[in-house]
């Protein structure tokens, strides 16, 4: 990829996690890109020459992928051998128990792609694109995250030990975060996540596992914990307007509940 192309993918890649959503206007932040181009839609290389280009990666030298148009291809139960997706599109994907262990997909688009139980231990998601995306029963533990997870379906993922806090070092462009805004997260397991700063505003977490989670300074406006597993939740300055933090589990051993935004405001019991 070109130097212009490069930093016209950066800036979009990273103005998507930064753009907010315009409630008064009902204005979404895709609307900003142009989802029917070729370029988000099309793929360059068929499922069988993606597979030869796969054979030849070895533990060493890991295919680089960089930019490829794989959009709408079923690559269900590929090895990808730890390749480099950086930049690459996988619109509409089906990944459907893909081998994406300790792959780099930083700033690549995965809208509505079908994730479903494919093993992305380890793997680097830096401005990632995956609003819409299925993700159900997916193995992320161990993951980088910095990406936007809006809508998607997360229900039964594992996401322990997830690096998926802010980086405060580097916010030269704005707060990167990952977003989980209306994402459902129900049944997953969360448990010793960093999701520092986190934005899961009105995000379904029904029966969640969040025992010892970094949640400090989450957006968890409107959010559903009911019944999620809490003992050691660091909950220190984070926003639970309107949340309903009800039957939880191990609620006793809740972090810095006293340091909570409008708790007055959530549903308790």
């Amino acid at each position: 990829m070109d130097s212009g192309r490069s930093v016209f993918w950066t800036v979009i890649g990273c103005a998507v996690l930064l753009w907010p959503v315009d409630r008064a206007g009902g204005q979404d932040v895709m609307d900003h890109v142009d989802l029917t181009s070729d370029e988000m839609t099309k793929a360059e290389l068929t499922r069988e020459e993606l597979l030869e280009i796969l054979s030849r990666a070895t533990a060493d030298e890991p295919v680089d992928l960089t930019s490829k148009r794989l959009s709408g291809l079923d690559l269900q139960n590929v090895d990808f051998k730890r390749a480099n997706l950086r930049w690459a599109r996988l619109n509409n994907t089906d990944l459907r128990g893909a081998n994406l262990r300790g792959v780099i997909l930083d700033s690549a688009w995965l809208l509505g792609a079908n994730l479903e139980r494919a093993d992305l231990r380890g793997a680097s998601l830096a401005s990632t694109q995956l609003q819409r995306a299925n993700l159900r029963d997916a193995n992320l533990s161990g993951a980088r995250i910095v990406a936007n997870f809006q809508r998607a379906d997360l229900r039964g993922a594992d996401l322990r030990y997830a690096n998926m806090g802010a980086d405060m070092k580097n916010q030269s462009m704005g707060l990167m975060r990952t977003v989980m805004r209306m994402a459902t997260l129900d049944g997953a397991d969360m448990r010793n996540v960093n999701a520092l700063r986190l934005d899961a505003e009105f995000a379904s977490m029904r029966g969640v596992l969040l025992d010892n989670a970094n949640f400090r300074g989450a957006n968890l406006t409107g959010a559903d914990l009911t019944n999620a597993s809490v003992a050691g939740l660091d909950l220190s300055g984070s926003d639970v307007s309107g949340a309903y933090l009800v039957q939880l589990i191990g609620k006793e051993k809740i972090i810095g509940l006293d340091k909570v935004k409008n708790l007055a405001e959530a549903e308790t019991d």
